[in-house]
C-alpha cells in the first residue's frame, strides 16, 4: 500500500510549557533595569529638587519660562518673577529645572565647607 502509517508524535521535555514563559520573563527583567528603574530614580531626584526649592532659587517652568523664586505661596504654589515687576504665579510641580540656588544659601554652605576643609588639612600638618 502507498499510505504510511500516522503515529502520536512522543512527549515533549519535563518543562511542562515553562520554557514558553521563559522569554516573556527575560522581556519584563529587561524593561524593568532599563525604563523602570530609571525613570523611578529620575523621578525621586525631581521630587527632592522640588522639595528643596527656596526664595531667591532661578527655576524654569515647564513651559521653558525662567524666574526667580521671590515668595513660597504655600505647599503647592510659588510667586516668580519672571521680569522686573512681572511676577507669575506657578504651581511647584511645573518646575523643570534650577538654573542656581539662591546666592545666601549657597556662600553659606560654601563658607561651612572651606572652613572644615582648611581646619582639617591645618591639622593634618601639625601632626
Amino acid at each position: 500500500m502507498f499510505i504510511s502509517p500516522a503515529y502520536a508524535q512522543a512527549a515533549g521535555g519535563g518543562f511542562g510549557g515553562m520554557e514558553s514563559l521563559l522569554p516573556l520573563v527575560l522581556i519584563f527583567v529587561v524593561f524593568y533595569f532599563l525604563l523602570i528603574r530609571p525613570q523611578q530614580k529620575k523621578q525621586k531626584e525631581h521630587r527632592a529638587m522640588l522639595e528643596a526649592l527656596h526664595r531667591g532659587d532661578r527655576v524654569v517652568t515647564a513651559g521653558g519660562i525662567m524666574g526667580t523664586i521671590t515668595k513660597v505661596q504655600s505647599e503647592s504654589e510659588l510667586i516668580v518673577e519672571i521680569a522686573d515687576g512681572v511676577k507669575v504665579r506657578v504651581a511647584r510641580g511645573m518646575i523643570s529645572d534650577v538654573m542656581s540656588k539662591s546666592e545666601s544659601r549657597s556662600a553659606a554652605n560654601d563658607d561651612d565647607a572651606d572652613d572644615g576643609d582648611t581646619e582639617e588639612k591645618s591639622g593634618d600638618k601639625k601632626k
